[in-house]
Parts: structure tokens; sequence; C-alpha cells
């Protein structure tokens, strides 16, 4: 079993209640070969963690920048609580090592692995909060997720994908980016999209995704790494 003292000590964080540190780590996909396992899986927590999150960075912000209208605070907010932040973070301060997976879903990587790090992320919240109260998750998450603010403004996280793609495009190249389908598959209630974006004739990233909405997102992430763009 997962030594989660390690967790604690790394964290600087002590749990009175070690099985709900525990359980927030526990995938569903565990139970179904473990099932004499004598925790629940760990999707209430993470219910609970992600309103326990909300309130917390939506607070901060509400206090730090008083003359902000809703719309910025609600982009920036969507930018540090997403799950590619979440599980940036959950990764850097060492989470994957104590997720209980199934083994199927151990070696998974990439996206899947994505969204159960960042799903590990709000039940660990939940967890916390139960545990200690709201004062020890307001610290934690303003020294792992409210201090990535900095990282947010610089690189423009707070707009999605597509548009930070086109504004750099148009700076840099002055072509605006062209989407088109590049492969699609799957029944009509679960269809799949590979999107190419183009700037004039040059594919310049590619990204899958269950719609199309999705994959050009996916894409222009993709493409803004190629260019080596923020």
């Amino acid at each position: 079993m997962k030594d989660f003292a390690e967790l604690e000590s790394t964290l600087a964080v002590q749990f009175q209640n070690k099985e709900l540190l525990q359980q927030a780590f526990v995938h569903r996909s565990y139970l179904n070969e473990n099932r004499d396992f004598h925790l629940e899986h760990n999707e209430r927590l993470e219910f609970l963690g992600d309103a326990v999150l909300e309130l917390v960075v939506t607070e901060s912000l509400y206090n730090n920048y008083p003359d902000k209208p809703e719309g910025e605070l609600t982009s920036w907010r969507a930018a540090l609580v997403n799950a590619r932040m979440l599980s940036v973070v959950a990764k850097e301060i060492g989470f994957n090592d104590f997720l209980l997976l199934s083994k199927g879903e151990a070696k998974e990587t990439g996206k899947a692995r994505e969204y159960i790090l960042a799903n590990s992320m709000e039940s660990f919240i939940g967890a916390l909060y139960l545990d200690q109260g709201l004062k020890s998750c307001e610290k934690f998450i303003t020294t792992y997720i409210l201090s990535r603010l900095p990282e947010v403004f610089d690189q423009k996280l707070f707009q999605d994908a597509k548009s930070r793609f086109q504004e750099v495009a148009q700076e840099k190249t002055g072509i605006t980016p062209a989407y088109n389908v590049l492969k699609e598959w799957g029944p009509d209630h679960a269809k799949h999209f590979r999107m190419g974006v183009y700037l004039d004739k040059d594919i310049a990233g590619e990204g899958e995704g269950s719609s199309k909405q999705e994959a050009e997102q996916a894409a222009a992430r993709n493409a803004l790494a190629n260019k080596g763009w923020k």
C-alpha cells in the first residue's frame, strides 16, 4: 500500500483521519479489481472539493482585484481550476505516486491520466475540508493553485487556445488560422474528430476531440506548442 505519510510530509499537512486522505486517491476502477477494499472511491470527495476550490479561488479573486469586472474574474478562475491546470499541479506535487488505479488505468497516459489527476486534486481538497476545515483548504489552495496566477497572466491562459493562437498568428504572420476536419469516426452518438489548423496552406497543429470544437481547441494548443508560442 502507498505510504501516505510521505505525501503528508511533502505537503506539510497532517490528516487526523488517515482514511479520508487515502480515499481521495481511490479511483473507481481500483474497486473493480479490489472488491474487498475497505474504502469507497473518491467521486463524492471530488464533488465536495470542486465546490470548495471554486469558493476559495472566487473569494480570493474578488477580494484582491476589486476593480476587475465579473467577466474577467470568471476567465481567470476558469484558467486556475480547469483540468489542465489541476493536473499539472497534481503531477508536480507527486499525486501520480499515490493514485489507486486498476491495472488498466495505471497504464493510461495523456488526456485520460490528466483527468484522473485533476479529479484527485479536487477529491484531496474535499478530504482536507472534511478533516481540517476551510482554513486549511485556503492555505493549500493559495500555496499550490492561486500561486499560478502570474503564469495565467504571463501566458494568457485565461484565453481559450483558439483565441490565443489566432491572436499570435495574426501578430507574427498576418494570417488568420483556418480549421479543417482531417478525420472523423465513430457512431453518430459517439463521434470523434481530428482537426487540423492551417496557416495558409501549412498545417500548424492537429488535435482530437469528441466534438469539432474540442478538437479545434486541441489543435490550437498543439500549434502553439509546435510554434513555441506562449
